[in-house]
């Protein structure tokens, strides 16, 4: 198990055998952010977030991760502004995490990794007639990216921390009840953008990542209870559940946009997220 600047490089989970990247894919996610080489966009405005609490519908297990599902038939529950041009519907909402504090989130920051990351996935419902469609589509999915670190006990999070001993295997599925997934945003709503791609197959270059600069704080047994899930289902060996990141992919020559300009050349960069 190797890991360079706090980022995973060790034995990836069977979703990845035999499928580094969509073949000639130019797109793909996630990426290391060098706030050098993002480039402030004072057009970008603010991320509208709309969300409805009671368009949560379960929590289920996919045997890579644990995911939220949100009723997504009506356009009660999503997001507008921001770097999009249409509205687009909340789908889903799930975890990346790693067996160790020192990485576990799919984007990097300066070659940092976080502990965990949280994406919010959203579809476009102006362009397309559902998600699966979308993800296949451009400018199909938006993705809020947030990271997660260690500090103060996160109270919304406790209410899906709770459920985790319900779905510790594969394919096991729990009723929420309602459930406010801004309650998992940053207070600064700074974010970078660019144009990538799911990190899970079918790894299509549909998505435009909407990455929060600020991360939300959880408690170190919070963030525990994520590792106690398993990939196998009932009756399977164990396996436990961590590092279901994939691996940074090549920039090539895409731009990193920020909605804030940066501190001034030479400070500190990042020292006071």
């Amino acid at each position: 198990m190797r890991h360079h600047f706090g980022v995973w490089e060790g034995p990836s989970h069977p979703l990845w055998k035999g499928l580094a990247s969509v073949p000639g894919g130019t797109r793909q996610s996630p990426i290391n952010i060098r706030w050098r080489d993002s480039v402030y966009d004072p057009r970008l405005k603010s991320l509208q977030v709309s969300y409805a609490a009671t368009s949560c519908l379960h929590v289920w297990n996919t045997g890579y991760f644990f995911q939220v599902e949100f009723d997504d038939s009506t356009e009660g529950s999503g997001i507008s502004g921001g770097p999009l041009e249409n509205h687009y519907r909340l789908k889903q909402f799930h975890f990346h995490w790693g067996a160790a504090n020192a990485w576990g989130s799919e984007h990097t920051v300066d070659d940092r990794a976080y502990p965990a990351e949280l994406h919010l996935v959203h579809w476009n419902s102006v362009k397309y007639q559902n998600y699966k469609e979308a993800i296949m589509g451009e400018n199909g999915v938006a993705v809020i990216g947030v990271f997660l670190q260690l500090g103060a006990h996160h109270e919304g999070l406790q209410k899906l921390v709770e459920v985790l001993p319900e779905i510790k295997h594969k394919g096991a599925r729990a009723t929420m009840g309602p459930f406010q997934p801004s309650c998992l945003l940053p207070t600064c709503r700074d974010y970078w953008t660019y144009p990538g791609s799911l990190t899970t197959p079918p790894l299509t270059e549909s998505v435009t990542w909407i990455i929060q600069k600020q991360p939300i704080e959880v408690a170190p047994n919070q963030l525990a209870a994520f590792r106690t899930l398993l990939f196998s289902a009932l009756g399977e060996e164990e396996q436990m559940m961590v590092n279901n990141n994939r691996p940074v992919q090549p920039l090539m020559n895409r731009e990193i946009r920020s909605s804030f300009q940066a501190v001034e050349e030479g400070s500190e960069v990042g020292s006071n997220l």
